[in-house]
């Protein structure tokens, strides 16, 4: 079986022939990284094919190296800190435990593969740290935006509330509900968590050569995305707070909510599609990462994000506040759930999400030009 991009299987010649590559010298007191976005190269050496961090061919899902090297310890990480999570959720008769771990598990994921292993070698944090290259750098920094963000918002509004989400309150009247909650619902989070995370974990765990070629556009799509993303996902949280706070009553249809129902979700899908796109202005992509995103955007719209949450209105409102429950189905009539329609390039709001893109877009430029 031939070497694939993560690995090789037991197989495979020992060696393949040393190729020349340009690499970027990765020693901390070196680090370095020119204004124009390119790194100095420090040479070329010959390196072994099968060491290096992205190989010519490309990569098979049933290559031993990316299972053994990346999708294993993941699911081993996120499907222990299920149990916990489980395990908190049942003594406290809590569903909602579990979205506390979404955002807190990949970020620790992140931070293991990228500086942790480093540390658990005998590095010092500095010396884990100065061993990533700016474009890794940039990626650890985005997940680790996005998850604390969602773990602040999503603490801080279950301490407010004092109780269980009340989306969970149905699931939790069937039969023997915690009994096979752990595989139905905490087991199954936890292998789309391995998924979605694949862009941010796998980059840190080979490694080699780092590949160092720099595509200013792109980077420049990858940050506005991520940066029009977080933007999203942040408005939309403010301003529904905005609207709860001040006693409105109804479906909140302004502001970032009357580009669609779930902007929230729409952030998020934008958040984890930009780190796909990074990988690829910085040639660090590799076809099994593809994954994350689209594992992230099957989760929101079919198993949990907004079908869950819409069943949740709808049963909540049709049961309780027919009123309310009219309105929804007329929003649904007038917004689409996750992508925009056409018409919304008329939306004032649409074009302060791009101009959020842009500026994360000229902060990121200032910071690397001076770094």
């Amino acid at each position: 079986m031939a070497s694939g991009w993560f690995g090789r299987s037991d197989n495979a010649p020992s060696r393949l022939p040393d190729v020349q590559i340009q690499i970027a010298d990765r020693e901390p007191n070196n680090f370095y990284l020119g204004s124009n976005g390119t790194r100095p190269a420090s040479g070329t050496e010959k390196i072994d094919t099968f060491h290096s961090k992205r190989h010519v061919n490309s990569a098979s899902l049933f290559d031993v190296g990316i299972f053994r090297d990346t999708l294993a310890p993941s699911l081993g990480l996120h499907s222990s800190l299920a149990v916990l999570a489980w395990a908190a959720a049942r003594y406290t008769g809590r569903v909602e435990a579990k979205d506390w771990l979404w955002p807190s598990g990949q970020v620790v994921n992140a931070w293991w593969s990228a500086v942790g292993r480093r540390m658990y070698q005998g590095f010092t944090l500095s010396q884990a740290l100065h061993r990533l290259s700016w474009h890794e750098r940039l990626l650890l920094t985005g997940v680790t935006l996005w998850g604390g963000r969602l773990f602040y918002r999503i603490s801080s509004q279950s301490l407010k509330r004092g109780k269980d989400d009340p989306r969970y309150d149905e699931v939790k009247q069937e039969e023997n509900f915690w009994t096979k909650s752990l595989f139905t619902t905490f087991i199954p989070e936890a292998f789309f968590q391995m998924l979605i995370s694949l862009p941010f974990t796998a980059p840190f765990r080979h490694e080699g050569a780092v590949l160092m070629g720099y595509h200013p556009i792109i980077q420049i799509i990858a940050v506005g995305m991520f940066s029009a993303g977080i933007a999203l996902e942040t408005l939309a949280d403010y301003q529904l707070d905005q609207f709860k706070a001040e006693g409105k009553s109804g479906m909140l249809k302004e502001g970032v909510w009357s580009i669609v129902r779930h902007p929230n979700y729409l952030g998020d899908a934008f958040v984890h599609l930009s780190f796909i796109v990074l990988l690829y202005g910085s040639d660090m992509l590799a076809p099994i990462e593809l994954l994350g995103p689209l594992a992230n955007y099957l989760f929101l719209r079919y198993y949990g994000g907004d079908k869950e949450n819409e069943r949740g209105q709808t049963r909540r409102y049709s049961m309780s506040a027919p009123d309310k429950f009219a309105e929804l189905e007329k929003f649904r009539s007038e917004k689409n759930s996750f992508w925009p329609a056409a018409r919304e390039i008329r939306n004032k709001w649409l074009w302060v999400i791009l101009g959020c893109g842009g500026l994360g877009v000229f902060i990121e430029e200032g910071l690397r030009t001076f770094h």
